[in-house]
């Protein structure tokens, strides 16, 4: 078996959040950097709610679970391989992202649940950050959690800690197999990587947690739990050691904000933090997608969720999504299926590979290869960008302070006109 740690594993992603006092404004900030292969291509997806038939089945990427009988409306952010997503939001304001973890717990190949699936089906069965937690353990406890997570014939498989949130408050919630800690977040800032990260502050726990640690000769039963210390590997890889800079550089970025003055563009300044690794472009990965929500503390308030669909946050645009009756599908980011011979459906799994690139990703790609080969053409298009976002927070703003600016079309075809002007944008580069 490939070593799970190589040099080129991307296994690197950050999740932040902050909460009133913390916050500019009487909302919670989710804000998560997705780092993935190089090459892979990350969608935006909207999948509206459904009512299921009693008794029906449910396919995720590797495996059939039970379904439920009624799934609420969601966004999610997605590698374009498969089902799940790399994060993502529901109609009722939670949002969800993951992270790549390895423990004293093994990780083993077989097919199961990924990370990524579970963090799908928090959203599309829970109506808030809490509930959405326990759909995911309820879950990991009886399909566990396991399989490839990259497109590639190499394995790749790792075990997953979660960052929640809604309106309300946020949950941060880790894993180790079937095993898992929560932590319950009720105020100010917090940030995971890829560590585990809570300690001896556990708001609900898996029961056979200690006693499996106790067992294993991790923890003598006697000292206080400290579920970090415990479940952490003793010779961290290098990556992982890395991810503790990471983690550290993503606390300290929150923490120089001023009491309450963390806002959404204060997030996205974050996601394009190169310095600290946050926003990743090293060896074979990079950040492929990037997301921000705002969650107002008021439910009459809209919670807007703001994505890129391209690689590269700080050449990228985060553009404006509102849930809403009429809400539809943006073509522009969704990547070409390709039915039964898609490579993840046939086996053995990933022996060849197809174009997944979506209409937006190659304008943006297209457009930043001239941004790169000509500086005064690279300056004109980042202002254009600059421009067009400052745009999207402008229609934040007066979504906040309650002014009617935009019809109740208008808003469910926000995150719709942000795309076409941005691809306008790439194609008068081009």
């Amino acid at each position: 078996m490939a070593s799970p740690y190589s040099s080129d594993a991307p296994c690197s992603c950050d999740c932040f959040v902050s909460l009133p006092p913390a916050s500019a404004i009487p909302a919670v900030i989710f804000a998560k950097n997705s780092d993935r292969p190089r090459d892979e291509v990350q969608e935006v997806v909207l999948v509206p709610s459904g009512t299921h038939a009693p008794g029906s089945r449910l396919q995720c990427t590797y495996i059939e679970v039970d379904q439920v009988e009624k799934t609420h409306a969601v966004i999610l952010s997605r590698p374009a391989w498969l089902w799940g997503a790399e994060m993502g939001a529901n109609e009722h304001g939670v949002c969800i992202g993951n992270e790549a973890v390895w423990t004293q717990e093994p990780v083993g190949q077989e097919e199961a649940l990924l990370g990524m699936d579970l963090l799908r089906l928090g959203l599309e069965r829970g109506s808030s950050a809490q509930e959405a937690l326990k759909v995911i353990t309820n879950l990991l406890e009886q399909y566990g959690q396991g399989g490839n997570c990259r497109e590639d014939p190499t394995p790749f498989c790792y075990h997953n800690t979660f960052l929640l949130a809604d309106r309300k408050e946020a949950w941060v919630l880790e894993t180790a197999g079937k095993l898992w800690a929560a932590q319950r977040i009720r105020e100010g800032a917090r940030n995971i990587s890829n560590q585990l990260s809570i300690g001896t502050d556990i708001t609900a726990e898996h029961l056979e947690l200690r006693a499996h640690a106790q067992k294993q000769g991790w923890w003598d039963g006697q000292t206080t739990f400290d579920f970090a210390h415990v479940f952490s590997l003793v010779h961290q890889p290098v990556r992982m050691e890395a991810a503790k800079a990471r983690f550290q550089a993503g606390r300290e970025l929150l923490m120089k904000q001023q009491q309450g003055g963390i806002t959404a563009m204060t997030m996205m300044g974050i996601l394009r933090n190169k310095e600290s690794g946050i926003c990743m472009d090293s060896g074979g990965f990079r950040t492929t997608a990037s997301m921000v929500s705002v969650l107002p503390q008021d439910p009459n308030q809209p919670c807007v969720h703001f994505l890129t669909a391209t690689p590269d946050p700080s050449r990228s645009v985060f553009k404006p999504f509102v849930f809403g009756a009429g809400v539809a599908q943006t073509p522009q980011v969704l990547s070409p299926t390709f039915g039964d011979k898609d490579p993840v459906q046939t086996h053995p799994r990933f022996q060849t590979q197809v174009d997944r690139r979506h209409l937006l990703y190659r304008r943006h790609q297209a457009a930043l290869g001239r941004m790169e080969s000509d500086q005064e053409h690279g300056l004109q298009l980042q202002k254009k960008q600059q421009n067009l976002e400052q745009e999207g927070q402008e229609v934040l703003r007066k979504l906040l302070a309650g002014e009617r600016a935009l019809s109740p079309q208008q808003l469910v075809s926000l995150f719709q006109a942000f795309v076409e002007k941005e691809s306008q944008v790439y194609g008068q580069q081009l």
